[in-house]
């Protein structure tokens, strides 16, 4: 599976058998969670070294996420 595409990723969700009258949930199998404050120790901006380029990630104002090469 080529986690760089992003059917990769959507086959990772699966949905549940519901019998009629339940609500219908999507849950993810196993995903390595970091939380955003363990990732950015109390900065605004980290730099992820990926195959040798740079990418900056970055918190906005509005508590959004960005990622830009």
């Amino acid at each position: 599976m080529n986690s760089h595409h992003q059917d990769a990723f959507n086959h990772r969700a699966r949905k549940p058998v519901v019998e009629s009258g339940q609500r219908q949930e999507t849950s993810l199998l196993s995903i390595r969670t970091v939380s955003s404050a363990a990732l950015f120790e109390g900065e605004h901006e980290i730099g992820i070294d990926h195959h040798g380029s740079l990418y900056r990630l970055k918190i906005t104002r509005q508590g959004k996420l960005i990622l830009n090469k």
